[in-house]
């Protein structure tokens, strides 16, 4: 029988159990003092505040005429300096509270986003395929905000305000009756309960407004960052129609989730009114029985303007916190997604070899009803080439995700220099391979930085002389800021050729002894592939090598070729032999040359017109 999801209230718990150790950080003893200074002045001031309607009292009955010309002159004007001492303290201290406090607050801001972004970053690729980047920055996004507002109205509205009614309370009771007390409790019981009640109600509202103003952040981000596809495509309309419908949706539910929140408001004003007015019709009836001065009635009706306006903080902070700890319980919610592949306890470094690359039966599915290879099996011996050909799904890039570990396998075994890859740790094994993609994507930032972040920390001279090797340097040095120019969003800045140079410069860089080109060159013109297959062929030289690819053009010098079909290996060997073995590869690289030889056909004739338009123009000249 499955478990029972975890009450709401539960998870905020949970969340708040997870703000303890940013409240009073273990080891850090200057943000440890500033919590207790922040604490120390907030106790001041809400000191300061209750003070202000007694002294404040006092002085308008100091006021009344009185036999001693200098004490009806001296007591209320020293009574008035103090109240206006106090004022200025309470709200002093109150921005002393907040300036020493801020630090504490935005470092547990960053050691939760690093805290997430490094958890991202350690789950696995099945995960990031299946979620929308787009929706998880504003997840974090909102769950840091929700850190920052629980720990700021926790720490400084709710418990502070508690405190304060509670000392209004007692001081009432004591100054006056009991019923000025239960009056106070009765109206505060009632707002409490309301808003609780309320605001758990409204929620939902909420919560579907957060979710379409993902969907639509998700939508806007996922075109904009393929906008080139929706030019091809002429699809801009049809972009806007799609955003357009998330942002209808977005807007039901903010009215929604406004409307209930000025009912909430409107319920909260009527609840303090009838308070208020109960309360002050006490006052009026003690004076009028002589039991209460007129300086009572200010004191009274001053505490109650004070606590009016913390009071309905309160509904606010209470609102700000709920939310703040849902958008904070999705974030943890990510924290809690497992790693599918993870270091094994007894994992170690892999050992320095040379590279060696072995798949023994290997069986694995991105589904558990859909197995993409079916006992695999090949060696590629050290510093030797080996070509991966085969249609399209036939498990090709599959391998290379394996070999990566991007996914661990359902059955045999992928290892390096002997060492299966499941026993060393992820980063030595990802250190010792090196990809050029197909689809090379970018880093929004300088040339130079996404050719270093091949290895972090490279000289600039260590960046150029790998720039040099991928015959790129004099291409940057043309640019008007050389290395410093910026590639834009996803490199879009570059072409397929230059861009597919950096990530053969940065791959130089890093060094690796095993090299994956995956596709490298398979989304290039036919003049740009052979230019950048030289600079393969350099960067290739003494690796280990596993070429992946779609134009067998490319693997022609391999040292061995594997043709998959179906998750299976069809055929193996040189191309010399599977040419003359005239099976599957055979027939793909005749219709590949078939293809290549209309290309260049229709090539020839457009450029025949091309050269015969102007003399036909100069023949009609000529007999004009």
């Amino acid at each position: 029988m499955p478990s029972a999801k975890p009450a709401a209230g539960d998870n905020h718990v949970r969340a708040l159990m997870r703000l303890a150790p940013y409240l009073w950080p273990k080891g850090e003893v200057e943000l440890r003092i500033r919590v207790v200074a922040a604490l120390l002045l907030l106790a001041a001031a809400k000191a300061a505040n209750v003070l202000v309607p007694m002294v404040y009292a006092h002085a308008v009955d100091a006021l009344a005429p009185k036999s001693g010309v200098g004490a009806a002159v001296t007591v209320p004007v020293a009574l008035l300096l103090g109240y206006g001492i106090l004022r200025v303290m309470s709200s002093l201290l109150g921005e002393m509270r907040n300036a020493v406090f801020a630090k504490v607050q935005a470092r547990a801001g960053r050691r939760v986003a690093l805290m997430v972004f490094e958890h991202l970053h350690a789950l696995s690729m099945r995960f990031h395929m299946d979620r929308a980047t787009g929706g998880l920055s504003r997840v974090i996004e909102r769950g840091v905000r929700g850190i920052a507002t629980s720990l700021n109205f926790l720490l400084f509205n709710i418990i502070p305000t508690i405190v304060e009614i509670l000392f209004v309370a007692a001081i009432l009771w004591w100054m006056f009756a009991v019923s000025f007390a239960l009056t106070m409790v009765g109206t505060i019981v009632a707002y409490v309960a309301f808003t609780l009640t309320f605001t758990n109600w409204r929620l939902a509202f909420r919560r579907t407004m957060n979710q379409v103003d993902e969907e639509a952040n998700t939508k806007a981000v996922d075109s904009l960052l393929n906008y080139e596809t929706v030019k091809y495509f002429g699809n801009e309309a049809h972009e806007a129609h799609r955003y357009e419908d998330s942002l209808t949706r977005y807007e039901r539910a903010y009215v929604r989730s406004e409307t209930t929140l000025n009912m909430l408001n409107a319920g909260q004003a009527f609840i303090m009114a009838v308070g208020l007015t109960v309360t002050m019709l006490l006052a009026g009836s003690g004076i009028a029985a002589g039991t209460m001065t007129v300086g009572d009635l200010v004191m009274v009706n001053t505490y109650l303007i004070q606590l009016y306006l913390p009071l309905n903080i309160l509904g606010f902070a209470y609102r700000e916190i709920k939310q703040g700890l849902t958008d904070m319980e999705q974030m943890f919610g990510l924290l809690e997604v497992p790693p599918e592949v993870r270091d094994a306890p007894d994992a170690v470094p892999l050992a320095r070899g040379a590279g060696e690359i072995r798949f023994d039966d290997v069986r694995f599915g991105y589904r558990p009803n859909r197995e993409i290879l079916k006992g695999v099996s090949f060696t590629v011996p050290p510093g030797r080439m080996l070509a991966i050909v085969g249609p399209t799904g036939a498990g090709k890039s599959t391998v290379s995700r394996l070999l990566f570990r991007f996914y661990d396998v359902t059955g045999g075994a992928v290892s390096v220099d002997g060492q299966d890859v499941r026993g060393v740790t992820q980063s030595s094994l990802r250190h010792a391979i090196g990809v050029v993609p197909q689809d090379t994507v970018l880093f929004n930032d300088t040339i130079r930085y996404n050719i270093a972040y091949g290895r972090p920390g490279a000289t600039d001279e260590e960046v150029e002389a790998a720039a040099r090797a991928a015959q790129v340097h004099d291409f940057v040095l043309r640019l008007p800021e050389g290395y410093a120019t910026r590639v834009g969003e996803r490199g879009l800045k570059l072409s397929g050729g230059e861009k597919q140079r950096v990530a053969i410069a940065r791959t130089i860089l890093k060094d690796p002894r095993i090299l994956i080109l995956d596709e490298a060159t398979s989304a290039l013109d036919t003049r740009t592939e052979q230019e950048i297959q030289t600079a393969l062929r350099d960067v290739s030289r003494n690796r280990t090598t596993l070429v992946i690819a779609h134009r067998l053009s490319t693997v022609v010098e391999a040292d061995e070729i594997i043709v998959l079909q179906d998750g299976r290996i069809a055929e193996r060997g040189t191309h010399a032999s599977l040419i003359a073995a005239d099976g599957l590869y055979a027939e793909m690289w005749r219709r590949q040359a078939q293809a290549v030889a209309a290309a260049e056909a229709a090539a020839r004739a457009q450029a025949e017109a091309d050269l015969d338009r102007p003399r036909a123009d100069r023949l009609g000249e000529s007999v004009g």
